[in-house]
């Protein structure tokens, strides 16, 4: 016998839907097909897909938070949010989908309000002002959600970051901007492991996400 329909496993069955095909292929009648019941079903759960778009975005976000952990006592607060920041990547990286679909709703669920809140809780405990805490949460921008947004980045309106177009591209743009080309070209080539983006890789994530915190941990220590 089939278990009775919900909303959480009408979401849980979109996130699985989106991560082996894509969150393209989240469509209302694909979404209704794969739990094995009429469209008409899922209208009383999700009643258009902006909503079940919006759902999805929580779900993932709900995972975020559950994964980012408390503190420790005595823990350096850079600690505690690397681990949280790193925690949210493993959740992006399970659902590459994710941060352009973050990127497109249109009211920020109160889950990521309440995260962040806790991110200004850690700095505050640890000596910041709240006005360095705040510009902090600014230089931080997603990377407490998992995942950096790139200045060129294809892929969040739903392209792609294909290796041997994009060396097309350059060829076509190296005589008007030099410098970005060849920057654009050595990242490229270099690039073995484009995780969520062409160059937001697990480096570059750490490398960002380490100069801000021993950046903010200097400032902190001169108004101290």
């Amino acid at each position: 016998m089939r278990s009775a329909l919900s909303r959480e496993k009408v979401l849980a069955a979109a996130v699985a839907l989106a991560d082996t095909d894509g969150i393209r292929a989240l469509t209302m009648r694909r979404l209704a097909a794969d739990l094995g019941v009429e469209a008409m079903s899922l209208y009383h759960h999700v009643p258009d897909k902006e909503t079940l778009l919006d759902g999805v975005a929580d779900t993932v976000v709900a995972e975020v938070v559950a994964g980012a952990g408390g503190e420790s006592g005595g823990e350096d607060w850079r600690e505690v949010l690397r681990r949280r920041f790193l925690a949210a990547r493993r959740v992006m990286l399970r659902h590459p989908w994710a941060p352009a679909l973050l990127g497109t709703r249109r009211t920020i669920p109160m889950s990521v309000i309440g995260y962040y809140d806790g991110i200004l809780g850690t700095l505050v405990a640890a000596g910041f002002t709240y006005h360095l805490a705040h510009r902090a949460v600014h230089a931080f921008g997603s990377m407490p959600l998992g995942f950096a947004q790139e200045v060129f980045s294809p892929a969040a309106t739903g392209g792609s970051m294909d290796v041997e177009a994009t060396e097309a591209e350059l060829a076509a743009m190296a005589a008007t901007v030099p410098h970005l080309t060849a920057m654009v070209a050595a990242e490229v080539h270099a690039a073995a492991d484009p995780t969520l983006g062409w160059c937001d890789s697990q480096v570059e994530f750490e490398f960002t996400l380490d100069l801000l915190l021993d950046g903010l941990e200097r400032l902190r220590r001169l108004r101290a």
